[in-house]
């Protein structure tokens, strides 16, 4: 009885821990690894083999970090270029969240 009352409690640990690891990564930054970082890169240098097909063009690209925050949401909500849209993919949160997070490497 004790052996199972120990393995409930290890259990019940791990499970909290998870969760706990979840909370730490932002909703922006997950859903940038989920969904852009395989063309845009981890650091959005765009040094993906993905992105060097389409001509991805990274972070620090003069035409890149002139783009206002509102341009890169309405980018990622309809596409551009080659990116597809992701208006019916993500929801307006994300797509604002995703953006915030790529901001993140402007600096």
């Amino acid at each position: 009885m004790k052996q199972i009352q120990t393995q409930g409690l290890v259990l019940a640990a791990l499970l909290s821990l998870t969760g706990a690891m979840s909370f730490a990564q932002s909703s922006g930054e997950s859903v940038y690894k989920a969904k852009c970082q395989m063309c845009h890169g981890a650091s959005g240098m765009a040094d993906t083999p993905a992105a060097k097909a389409m001509k991805v063009k990274p972070v620090t690209d003069p035409d890149v970090k002139k783009l206002s925050e509102a341009q890169m949401i309405d980018a990622t909500r309809s596409g551009s270029g080659k990116m597809q849209p992701y208006k019916d993919k993500l929801t307006e949160a994300q797509i604002k969240d995703v953006t915030a997070y790529f901001r993140t490497f402007l600096k």
